[in-house]
């Protein structure tokens, strides 16, 4: 399969694999359907908002005929993209994801995180202004496609008049933070649960 894939861009056909990708890498990189009642909450986080409101800057990795089995989705402006998401991408979820108090599953920790949303580090927004997010199915690893997907946001942004970008990393994928150290990505903020990573353009 891997001799019939190619990375193109982002069409609304996709969306229902980026929430299936997104779902089965979202343990530290490893598969979290059975950690979920709800599949489709770590979509409606770390996916599908850049694929209804910044289209022009998702990439898929998919078979000539078939679905996507990886994506690079970013945000040009990441101070701007949070705005229209407050505005537009999070009520919506709100009002169908009410919080419920004291719960301790990981779809009361993800519902929490629709209605807490953490302001990005403006030292970093200040030299790393664009944010990105990288998925890969387990099938297409370690094969160089992670490399191509990230080279094909980082010329977009670029394209687009972006100074820099970056993106988190959980402290427990270690093969993703190894991938980054190799290819020199730059460090530019952890804590015990996450480590930031960046380039400059």
């Amino acid at each position: 399969m891997t001799d019939d894939l190619a990375i193109r861009s982002f069409q609304p056909s996709d969306l229902d694999a980026l929430y299936d990708i997104c779902l089965r890498t979202g343990s530290a990189g490893e598969d979290a359907s059975d950690l979920v009642d709800d599949p489709r909450l770590f979509g409606e986080i770390y996916a599908a908002p850049y694929a209804h409101l910044e289209p022009e800057h998702a990439f898929v990795l998919a078979p000539r005929a078939g679905v996507p089995v990886g994506y690079v989705l970013g945000a040009l402006d990441t101070a701007a993209f949070d705005a229209r998401c407050e505005a537009e991408w999070w009520p919506p979820l709100r009002a169908r994801h009410p919080e419920e108090p004291g719960g301790t599953r990981l779809d009361d920790l993800l519902v929490h995180l629709i209605h807490h949303r953490t302001a990005p580090d403006p030292e970093i927004l200040a030299t790393h202004p664009s944010h990105l997010h990288i998925d890969l199915l387990p099938q297409v690893q370690a094969q160089g496609w992670g490399r191509r997907l990230l080279e094909a946001e980082l010329d977009a942004l670029r394209h687009d008049g972006s100074a820099g970008v970056h993106w988190g990393v959980s402290t427990r994928n270690e093969r993703a933070i190894s991938f980054y150290q190799h290819l020199g990505c730059q460090e530019l903020a952890a804590n015990d649960l996450s480590r930031t990573f960046g380039v400059r353009l």
